[in-house]
């Protein structure tokens, strides 16, 4: 058989992409998410493109986990290291897509403990009967940002020193990424959002953060959050699990919430995709709880 007449190689089989909303119960609320749970024949560009061509804020992808996870699963099969790509970058952790992840994995292998080795750390997983999820935050941490920074962003949001709650000072907070907190003296305020998305997009690359998250506090316990994300090419994040443990983090760090405190976040409501996020500060840990559904988008 000459070259030419050479049988040609089999194609490469296309992962199986599936689609999730996350901290909802509804398919028109929450964040999507695109889940790919066997993802050991993608390289990055690869993953890149398929979390370009999906579209969402996040594409989460599983391959096998580094040893010494595996070593402390044991024989459950139940840790992954797991990679996320906006459609534009890979960030080392989303919180809306390890939700989608999880719940993708509960519905095919059953409730129970799961563990994700993402690029800021290992974030265990538990889904309970319900197919609810809660993850457990990397250790949180928040820094100041300087006063010519905070007018560069306010600048690129259209908002002014006026339309902040001075009983929340603006922080970057940390829990697997760094979100820059930055609470709205009033309801209408963070409603009203429409901000200069190349100005910011490269503001916050200079600084380093993923998302803003933007705040407003109803009550001790109940806050109405949303977050910009630009740096993703997304202008906004329906309902942003990493940012919740962030600002969990930033609660306690800051004694605005004392330790026991259970706090339930509203996202997406001004996008028309309503998502209800719940935040822990466990007592015992000073790692941040932060639980949710997950909706198969069909």
């Amino acid at each position: 058989m000459s070259e030419q007449q050479q049988p040609a190689a089999p194609a490469a089989t296309a992962p199986e992409i599936l689609r999730y909303t996350a901290f909802s119960t509804s398919p028109d609320g929450g964040n999507p998410a695109g889940v790919v749970l066997d993802a050991g024949g993608l390289d990055a560009p690869s993953r890149q493109r398929i979390a370009a061509e999906v579209g969402y804020s996040e594409t989460a992808f599983l391959t096998p986990p580094p040893p010494e996870l595996a070593a402390e699963a044991g024989s459950s099969g139940r840790a992954f290291t797991i990679r996320y790509h906006s459609p534009e970058a890979e960030v080392d952790f989303c919180g809306h897509a390890t939700v989608a992840t999880a719940v993708a994995l509960a519905e095919r292998h059953g409730p129970g403990n799961y563990a994700f080795a993402t690029r800021a750390g290992v974030v265990p997983v538990t889904v309970d009967d319900e197919l609810r999820a809660t993850l457990t935050s990397v250790p949180p941490r928040i820094s100041d940002i300087t006063d010519v920074d905070l007018t560069a962003v306010l600048e690129a949001l259209r908002w002014s020193p006026a339309d902040l709650d001075p009983a929340l000072p603006a922080r970057i907070a940390y829990a697997g990424n760094d979100h820059l907190v930055l609470a709205a003296a009033t309801r209408a305020r963070l409603a009203d959002l429409d901000y200069d998305f190349d100005a910011l997009r490269a503001l916050m690359l200079r600084l380093g953060l993923t998302t803003l998250q933007l705040v407003w506090r109803e009550s001790e316990t109940v806050f109405h959050v949303r977050d910009p994300f630009p740096v993703g090419g997304v202008v906004e994040d329906p309902a942003t699990g990493a940012a919740a443990a962030a600002f969990g983090g930033y609660l306690r760090l800051l004694d605005l919430a004392p330790d026991g405190a259970v706090l339930t976040l509203h996202q997406g409501e001004d996008m028309g995709r309503p998502g209800l996020l719940t935040v822990t500060l466990p007592e015992d840990d000073p790692r941040i709880h932060v639980s949710g559904t997950a909706t198969a988008l069909r």
